[in-house]
């Protein structure tokens, strides 16, 4: 229904390695299309997706946003071999499972608005995070320039000014006692 509110769960493969800066460049394409009503999810093909003649496929790119799970995580963790499927959230007679109800009814009681600002708050914090960590970055790099020049000027040991002011002064001596 337009204007209606769906879970959708999308299981990416486990990283090695969390990126350093918690950043990701890993992107999403959604793409809806209005099917007919009673649509069961093997009838849904690519062909329905196809932006020919008057079909209207709205499309959504979502960036991903890694948020560090609070122990203990309320994913169940899962090895990469011999894990077994997920269970199913809709039972065979049809009825719901009762914390899952609880959970979606908990989120959409939520308002969009706040969700919005949320995550718009979040997206604006991280960009203010990459932007200090680029500054820092810029910062460090000018010191150890500004390091380097100043062993450079001072490896001499003694600087020419300093040289010539003692030879100036042995030549004054010299002619006084002569």
């Amino acid at each position: 229904m337009p204007g209606s509110t769906r879970s959708v769960t999308v299981t990416m493969q486990a990283q090695k390695e969390s990126p350093p800066d918690m950043q990701s460049k890993d992107k999403f394409l959604l793409q809806s299309v209005v099917a007919p009503d009673g649509t069961t999810t093997k009838e849904i093909t690519s062909e329905m997706f196809n932006k020919e003649g008057e079909k209207a496929v709205e499309e959504f790119k979502l960036r991903v946003v890694y948020i560090p799970a609070n122990p203990p995580s309320p994913v169940p963790e899962e090895s990469d071999e011999g894990s077994s499927p997920p269970r199913p959230s809709v039972l065979e007679n049809g009825n719901q499972d009762s914390s899952l109800l609880d959970a979606v009814s908990r989120t959409l009681e939520e308002p969009e608005e706040k969700s919005f600002e949320t995550w718009s708050l979040i997206s604006r914090l991280t960009e203010e995070k990459t932007s200090a960590l680029q500054q820092n970055l810029k910062l460090q790099h000018e010191l150890e320039l500004m390091r380097k020049q100043i062993s450079k000027k001072y490896a001499g040991g003694v600087s020419l000014l300093v040289v010539f002011l003692v030879g100036l002064f042995g030549i004054l001596v010299g002619y006084i006692f002569k």
